[in-house]
């Protein structure tokens, strides 16, 4: 090397030292690098909460959200009452605690999204693409229903809520407002007529017995005797066509609200999350003032007490049955929001030593209360229908979108001043997709942007892309608002996410627990907290979480049972053709963790046992590493995530920095 390059080393390096110093976190805009290159804008800096409540509220309003109003209550009530809280808990210390702590310590650890977090085992970073599949299905298919929700809420405005009579244009001549008593007047007209005519003329008993048995159940089975909600729900909003093979044509209506949820969560986003940090001080706060006005409205109902005696009676045999476990533990991995890599996302922007031990706890706490909240709104009210309709609340209790959209309105039709209970039930629906789906367009987002920081945190690209992102999917969106659209939407529903979760939360544990290290991990969360994270945990993540989401895994596995869908009257078989679909979306996220493991052993070079080795280095900055940490066992980067770290070089060391050949020599830097 010449003497000339090598005076010239030092300065070069100093230059380029000073060319990339990071912009103070409180400069709002783009400033300029003036280099070699000439005039380019700076990189910006990654984002931070404003206040440490912003991440609980964010965790709180992505997780706590229609799954524990319309799934939850159902659930319980189907499951044994009060007994289902058993295993129910049990599915929160097991997995929704030690999953929902795992993941957001993992983010604040990297600093990176759901991708990004992976790079403690580049092997294994298909698991940040496959939970990034899993929450882009789920944002497509999510904003449906706050679209239904819309349009029931602008629906709403009015002295007549329009489900509550049968004198509409789509009505049919076999609607009936009071379709249960006419049910339960002809059975009860059958058995009178069977204790008369017993004693006066068998023949003419039994003749007329099974005519009038025949005429209630032909009635009830072919639809005969339907009700102005059902008839509103599926003759005027979602205009059902006969199957998934006949989309039919768009909804021009449904698609106008869609274009609302789509431009309402664009404006919540569009500025990171400081702005939407804002947001969530209403969205996740107030569904819980609708939720307590809605239950005080509820109690004070007649026959209030019959639906929540239902709901939390406990039936302790119930326990035996596998499905309730199941149930339990897919509940907790749905409202938790596991494997979505969400949760890594909003971690990501805590500062370093954020307590997000003590937030996890909270959040347990939030969530289940949530759930049992939303139960006692939802029996309170679906006991006075009962009581009105004189039948069984197991009658009219449903889940899913039938509770929100058939017997909440059903319900809700029957009280006094209904329009005005209408808007507040479905801005309390409103309110809790709104921030779910915001956030979960947001996890999304910070997953690309920190795979490419050096393209999308400069000028107004994130903003761009946000926008990119939310268009496709509206696009995709539009086939659930087609006639066949709520065949699409219960594809997506039951196929994209529901039990592929369960695999990548086992790979999750494994991973950190077994290949990154549980004791490596464990001194890292010391260095971010301050404290040592109890025992239990360790015990969690490497033996009973991996047992409980695989067992759950497998026990849903063997009670697997196509996709159907029961409508009202009609119970509905998909073809072949579209549970191979459906299978298609659930695959092709869970398939990324093989594809990106073959990928990165191929990269590597050597026998396969050193291909493993390096595959399977952290790539860490210095800010990561334990005292005495091996760095022959990292990959160390520089704290500018573009650059290699050039002050770890060891003596005798090169390496290519800017088109410059950076020498180690006697502890110092040559170029």
């Amino acid at each position: 090397m010449a003497s000339s390059e090598k005076e010239n080393g030092p300065a070069a390096l100093d230059d380029w030292k000073h060319e990339q110093e990071p912009l103070a976190p409180s400069t709002p805009t783009d400033t300029a690098t003036l280099s070699s290159e000439g005039l380019k804008p700076e990189v910006k800096e990654r984002e931070q909460w404003t206040n440490k409540i912003d991440f609980l509220l964010a965790c709180i309003g992505f997780s706590v959200g229609l799954g524990n109003v319309w799934r939850f209550p159902f659930l319980c009530y189907r499951n044994g009452g009060g007994a289902f809280l058993i295993p129910y808990f049990i599915a929160v210390l097991l997995g929704g605690i030690p999953m929902f702590f795992l993941e957001v310590s993992l983010g604040q650890f990297m600093s990176e999204g759901g991708i990004g977090t992976w790079k403690i085992c580049p092997l294994f970073q298909g698991i940040g693409y496959a939970s990034a599949v899993l929450v882009f299905l789920l944002n497509c298919e999510y904003n449906i229903i706050l679209t239904w929700a819309f349009h029931y809420l602008f629906s709403s405005f009015t002295s007549v809520l329009p489900w509550s009579n049968c004198d509409n244009e789509w009505n049919t001549p076999n609607c009936h407002v009071d379709h249960r008593q006419m049910s339960n007047t002809l059975n009860a007209t059958v058995n009178a007529t069977t204790s008369y005519n017993i004693s006066t003329d068998v023949r003419t008993t039994v003749a007329s017995i099974t005519v009038m048995a025949t005429n209630v159940t032909e009635s009830l089975s072919s639809g005969k005797i339907t009700d102005p909600v059902t008839e509103y729900w599926e003759r005027r909003v979602l205009r059902l066509s006969d199957g998934v093979g006949e989309p039919g044509n768009i909804q021009w209506d449904l698609c106008l609200c869609l274009l609302l949820a789509w431009i309402v969560v664009y404006f919540c986003i569009w500025k990171g999350i400081r702005s939407s940090g804002k947001v969530m001080y209403f969205t996740a706060t107030s569904p819980y003032v609708l939720m307590f006005i809605l239950l005080i409205r509820g109690l004070t109902l007649e026959g209030a007490a019959d639906g929540l005696r239902f709901y939390l009676v406990p039936d302790f045999s119930r326990l035996q049955d596998p499905q309730v476990w199941v149930d339990a533990g897919t509940q907790i991995f749905f409202s938790y929001s596991i494997a979505l890599g969400t949760l890594t996302a909003l971690g990501s922007y805590n500062r370093f030593n954020h307590n997000s031990y003590r937030d996890t706890v909270l959040f347990a706490i939030v969530n289940s209360f949530t759930s049992v909240l939303a139960g006692l709104v939802i029996f309170s009210i679906l006991g006075f229908m009962a009581n009105r309709q004189g039948v069984s609340v197991a009658e009219v209790a449903e889940s899913g979108p039938g509770l929100a959209f058939i017997a909440y309105p059903e319900a809700v039709s029957q009280m006094p001043i209904a329009p005005f209970w209408s808007c507040l039930f479905f801005a309390m629906v409103i309110l809790l997709g709104l921030d779910s789906q915001f956030v979960g367009v947001e996890g999304f987002i910070t997953f690309v942007v920190d795979l490419y920081p050096a393209i999308f945190r400069k000028g107004y690209r994130r903003e761009i892309l946000i926008g990119i992102v939310c268009f496709v999917c509206f696009l995709i969106g539009l086939s659930m608002v087609t006639e066949g659209g709520m065949y699409v939407f219960q594809l997506f529903d039951y196929y994209s996410a529901s039990r592929i979760v369960l695999v990548v939360a086992f790979f999750e544990c494994v991973v950190v627990s077994y290949v990154y290290g549980i004791g490596r991990y464990q001194d890292n969360l010391e260095m971010m907290f301050g404290f040592r994270v109890p025992t239990v945990f360790k015990c969690l993540w490497m033996v009973l979480t991996p047992i409980f989401t695989m067992t759950i895994f497998i026990m849903g596995a063997v009670t697997y049972s196509e996709l159907i869908y029961d409508r009202k009257f009609i119970r509905y078989e998909y073809p072949k053709w579209a549970i191979q679909v459906g299978w298609t979306m659930a695959m092709c996220s869970v398939i990324c963790i093989p594809v990106v493991f073959g990928f990165r052993l191929f990269r590597q070079e050597g026998s396969i046992s050193k291909r493993f080795l390096e595959a399977i280095k952290p790539t860490l900055k210095k800010h990561h590493l334990r005292i005495g940490e091996d760095l022959n066992k990292v990959n160390l980067v520089s704290e500018h995530e573009s650059y290699p770290d050039i002050d770890s070089m060891l003596p005798g060391s090169v390496m290519q920095l800017e088109g410059k050949t950076i020498y180690m020599q006697n502890n110092e830097f040559d170029a």
